[in-house]
């Protein structure tokens, strides 16, 4: 059995919906759609576009705890909350206890609502330093409780795990450590239920997820191939999960988000996507300046094209451009529209948010779990 592909077994159906509110300690959550920490993605504006169409808990990229304790100049980002993306959990990674509680304590002093610890990154940059995934399979587990232990020792805000399966394929590690995750104090934990070994391959068995939910008394969010409000509720529904959490899926389709908070499954016109990217790219170079915004968006223009129906050479034209008003002209005119969309929609946003702190915090240039 795969996935929700078989029987479930003696999993109860939860009578639960994708909006129904929910908590992590003492945190609110207005309901159980989650934006996930993706390495080079989840950057501010990703996370308030996200809340904006519809994701009811938005998370960081992961942020090195060495990098915080030195402050590396390799790191390339900063950082920022703004009151819109709150509730926010921010996600820290590392395999030394005392330096992650430091590092959670610097995170609660500026402001996140939750520390999420990274146990999922398979990439080998990250685990060959004792961190990510491998952290599951260090001496049983041990090495990845004592850090759960002194994360929650440190700050007086919910601590969660987001795990893989394991190392290998086939491994049912989650399943043995997961509990002691919780005794530790972790207050939730996320699930891929992906090896390491696989990466992105495959698919993900939420059989498993449904297997955790059975054996912790602490909310589990089921993470991997949340591609539909469908696939969404089947998860939902069939593991007992607290929530899902979406992640590769809204990469330039944030109205992925919005089917699966408002049930409306709503194809945007290629005036709406148009309109979108650019707000997302304006909103990207207010955060790290035009010059390095225009190339780091490069890897989002074609997720966004793929939801209309534009010329195929407008993708590569969109990626020779060298300034924001060069994608905003190659835009309009691709989508005539959307420029009067941007005007109307650009006034109701609160671009200039006072809210908004930079808190020099460095950010990791690593994939994700």
């Amino acid at each position: 059995m795969n996935g929700l592909n078989g029987s479930l077994g003696s999993v109860a159906i939860a009578l639960r919906t994708l909006a129904d509110p929910w908590q992590i300690g003492d945190v609110e959550i207005g309901g159980r759609v989650v934006l996930a920490p993706m390495a080079g993605i989840s950057a501010q504006a990703f996370r308030r576009q996200g809340r904006r169409f519809g994701a009811h808990l938005v998370c960081s990229e992961m942020v090195s705890a060495c990098g915080l304790d030195y402050g590396n100049e390799r790191t390339h980002d900063y950082l920022r909350i703004a009151a819109d993306e709150r509730p926010l959990a921010v996600q820290i990674f590392g395999g030394e206890p005392d330096r992650m509680a430091r590092a959670a304590r610097m995170v609660v002093d500026a402001g996140a609502d939750i520390v999420d610890i990274n146990m999922g990154c398979p990439v080998r940059k990250v685990t060959k330093t004792g961190a990510g995934c491998s952290l599951l399979e260090q001496n049983g587990g041990d090495g990845a409780c004592r850090i759960v232990e002194a994360v929650a020792d440190a700050v007086d805000v919910p601590v969660t795990v987001k795990m893989r399966r394991g190392a290998r394929d086939g491994s049912m590690t989650f399943l043995t450590v997961g509990p002691r995750l919780v005794e530790a104090g972790a207050r939730t934990l996320t699930l891929h239920p992906r090896s390491a070994q696989q990466m992105y391959t495959g698919v993900a068995d939420h059989a498993l997820t449904a297997l955790l939910v059975e054996a912790v008394d602490v909310p589990v969010i089921a993470s991997g191939d949340i591609t539909s409000r469908l696939r969404a509720e089947a998860v939902l529904h069939g593991t007992g999960c607290a929530a899902v959490m979406v992640a590769r899926a809204a990469q330039g389709n944030p109205w992925l988000l919005q089917e699966l908070a408002t049930g409306l499954d709503v194809e945007p016109s290629n005036d709406e996507v148009a309109a979108e990217l650019v707000l997302y790219a304006q909103a990207v170079a207010r955060e790290m300046g035009e010059r390095r915004a225009v190339p780091y968006l490069r890897k989002f223009h074609g997720w966004y094209l793929r939801r209309g129906r534009f010329d195929r050479t407008l993708r590569a034209e969109l990626g020779a451009t060298r300034t924001l008003d060069d994608i905003k002209r190659l835009l309009y005119a691709a989508a005539p529209g959307a420029c009067q969309l941007v005007a109307a929609r650009a006034a109701e946003l609160d671009v200039d948010d006072p809210g908004d702190t930079e808190l020099g915090l460095p950010v990791s240039i690593y994939g994700g779990g």
